[in-house]
C-alpha cells in the first residue's frame, strides 16, 4: 500500500485540527456532557470511521479494508476496557466532574502521540527484523492470560506509580482545580491538580500501548491503516467514557473477552512468523508451512468474540440485579 505524503500530513492536520478545536472549547466551557451531546459527537467519529473505511475498501481493495475495520474494532475494544482504569484514576485523584472532560482530552492527546511514535517504531522493527512477530505474539498471548487470571479487585487498588510520584513532589503546585494545566499564583508559574491527573493518564495509556500496537500489527502490516485505526478509536474515547461509565461495570466479561481476542492474534502472529521464518534454530533458518489465518477470518473472529462477550456479561449483570447481586467483583 503506497500512501503518498501529501496523505499522511492531511490525516495528521485533520486530527490535530480537530483536537486543537477540542481543546479550545473545553477550555471555554468546562461542564460535564449531557448523553445527547457525547452521544451526538460520538455518533459523527463512528460515522466517519466508517465511511473512511468504505473509502479505503473502495480504493485500496477489500483486503485493506477488512484490515481497517479489524484494527479499528480491536483497538475500540481494548480502549473501552482502558476505560476502567480511567475512572479508578479520576476517583482516586477526585476530578470534579466540570473538569474530566479537560483531562481526558489532554490525556488523549498524549495517547495520540505516544502511539505515533510506537506505530514508526514498529513498522521499522518488522521492516528489518521478521522475527518481531514471534515476540508480538507471545507478548500477546502472555498478556492474554495476564487479563485473563486478573480481577477488576486488583485494578481498583491502582496507585500512582513511582513517576507520578517525583511529579507531585518536585512540580510546584496549586490545590486549586482549573481547566488549564498551568497557572499563576502569587506571581510564580504552578501546576494545577489537572497537570498530576494528565500524566497518570499518559503515564498509563503508554502501558496500554505495549498490546494495543502488537496487537493491530497482528492483523495488517500497513503503518498507515494502523495509524488512522488507533486515531478514530481514540478520538471517541472522550465521549464513550461519559456514556457508557454506568454501562462499563455490567460489561463483567469484558476482560476475559479481550483475553481471547489478544490471544486469538497472538497465535495469528506466531503462524505469520513461522510462515515468514529467517531465525537459523527454527526449521534450518526456512519457512514453516503452516497455515495462516486470513483477515477476514480475523474479522469475523473478533466480531463473535466481543459480541459474544457483551451478551454474555449483560446477561449476566441483570440476571445478578434481579437475585441482589454485585457482579462487578
Amino acid at each position: 500500500m503506497d500512501v503518498p505524503t501529501w496523505a499522511w500530513l492531511l490525516t495528521l492536520a485533520v486530527a490535530a485540527a480537530v483536537l486543537t478545536f477540542d481543546v479550545i472549547h473545553v477550555a471555554r466551557n468546562p461542564h460535564v456532557p449531557s448523553t445527547r451531546e457525547v452521544a451526538t459527537v460520538l455518533g459523527i467519529y463512528v460515522s466517519a470511521a466508517v465511511l473512511f473505511g468504505i473509502g479505503l475498501w473502495y480504493a485500496e481493495g477489500g483486503e485493506r479494508g477488512t484490515e481497517f475495520f479489524a484494527g479499528w474494532l480491536t483497538e475500540y475494544s481494548l480502549s473501552i476496557d482502558n476505560l476502567f482504569i480511567f475512572i479508578i484514576i479520576m476517583a482516586k485523584f477526585g476530578v470534579p466532574g466540570r473538569f474530566q472532560q479537560t483531562a481526558l482530552l489532554w490525556g488523549i492527546i498524549i495517547a495520540i502521540v505516544l502511539r505515533t511514535i510506537f506505530i514508526f517504531v514498529g513498522a521499522a522493527a518488522i521492516n528489518q527484523f521478521a522475527w518481531v512477530f514471534y515476540i508480538f505474539g507471545a507478548f500477546l498471548i502472555y498478556t492474554a492470560v495476564k487479563l485473563a487470571t486478573e480481577s477488576h479487585d486488583e485494578e481498583d487498588d491502582w496507585e500512582p506509580n513511582g513517576i507520578i510520584k517525583w511529579f507531585q513532589r518536585t512540580v510546584p503546585s496549586t490545590t486549586e482545580w482549573s481547566s488549564k494545566l498551568f497557572t499563576k499564583e502569587n506571581g510564580k508559574r504552578v501546576a494545577t491538580p489537572i497537570f498530576i491527573v494528565v500524566i497518570a493518564l499518559g503515564m498509563t495509556d503508554l502501558l496500554f500501548a505495549l498490546d494495543s500496537i502488537p496487537a493491530i500489527y497482528g492483523l495488517t502490516k500497513e503503518p498507515y491503516i494502523v495509524l488512522t485505526a488507533n486515531l478514530f478509536a481514540l478520538m471517541g474515547l472522550r465521549q464513550l467514557y461519559f456514556l457508557i461509565g454506568g454501562l462499563l461495570k455490567k460489561l463483567v466479561y469484558m476482560s476475559l473477552g479481550l483475553s481471547v481476542l489478544l490471544a486469538f492474534i497472538g497465535v495469528k502472529l506466531i503462524l505469520h512468523a513461522l510462515h515468514e521464518n529467517t531465525l537459523p534454530f527454527i526449521n534450518g533458518g526456512e519457512h514453516v508451512g503452516v497455515p495462516e489465518i486470513p483477515i477476514t477470518v480475523s474479522l469475523g473472529a473478533i466480531v463473535l468474540i466481543l459480541g459474544v462477550t457483551t451478551v454474555a456479561s449483560l446477561w449476566k449483570s441483570n440476571r445478578d440485579a434481579k437475585q441482589g447481586i454485585d457482579s462487578s467483583h
